[in-house]
């Protein structure tokens, strides 16, 4: 018997269609589009040719003569174009895309989106409907918004490594850059909710992201311990639970 016709058609990523320029390099920025372009969207990622492109790209290990298998971790599924959009040509080219695009996308330090005409005030007369976003370390506005932010930075400064390691050792970062991917999830969270919105209404907006903020939410009941009670968050021995029994680490005999 032939089921043929009654088969389903395959089905796209839920994003399948939505075109997002991406401004960004190394890991957070990248992340958060390799989630979107998982998800099914067209992610073009725009590269400065004057820097020799992403970063990301050269870090070791190496495989062969190619792109770092770190580069290829955040940046599987997207395409690339460079364009250097300090030349008239390249913006030139970059407003072409963004007629054609849903979203433009930025990792870069706060004060930089504006400068560069990546923000909605700036492209929204190629594109009423164009979504930006920018994830920074300290967010675009603020006395801040001009200095660099990186993942070690914001456990130090959102209180994590006070309360990571051993009591009496020194304060620890957590292994991999929480952070980083964090922001990136909140980014992408704050990117396809005004996509949605867009699609509905026909008009765009900014979507501002800090790592700084989404380090400070995450701290969710150990921030209201702190400002509602007396309770001061400490490190605990086995990495166990503020309050908790049993919630750490144990020998087991396997």
């Amino acid at each position: 018997m032939d089921n043929s016709s009654t088969k389903q058609p395959e089905r796209k990523g839920p994003l399948h269609g939505i075109r997002i320029l991406a401004i960004s390099q190394f890991g957070a920025g990248p992340f958060a589009t390799l989630n979107l372009a998982d998800l099914g969207a067209e992610v073009i990622k725009i590269e400065d040719p004057a820097a020799g492109g992403d970063v990301a790209r050269y870090v070791p290990p190496a495989t062969n003569d190619s792109d770092s298998l770190y580069f290829q971790s955040f940046n599987r599924g997207k395409k690339s174009i460079a364009i250097d959009l300090r030349n008239p040509d390249g913006v030139s080219v970059f407003h072409r895309l963004v007629e054609k695009s849903d979203a433009v996308f930025n990792n870069l330090r706060g004060d930089l989106p504006e400068k560069l005409g990546l923000t909605y005030k700036t492209l929204r007369g190629l594109n009423p409907a164009i979504v930006t976003c920018s994830l920074s370390g300290f967010g675009r506005t603020g006395p801040r918004a001009s200095e660099p932010g990186y993942d070690p930075i914001m456990q130090a400064m959102a209180g994590y490594m006070s309360i990571t390691g051993e009591p009496n050792g020194h304060p620890g970062k957590a292994g991999v850059s929480i952070i980083d991917f964090a922001g990136g999830y909140a980014a992408a969270l704050g990117l396809v909710a005004a996509l949605l919105e867009a699609k509905i209404t026909g008009i765009g907006r900014d979507v501002d992201v800090s790592l700084l903020d989404t380090a400070v939410s995450m701290l969710t009941y150990l921030a209201s311990w702190q400002l509602n009670s007396d309770w001061e968050p400490v490190r605990m021995p086995s990495s166990s639970h503020q309050t908790l029994v049993p919630a750490q680490n144990f020998q087991t005999s396997d």
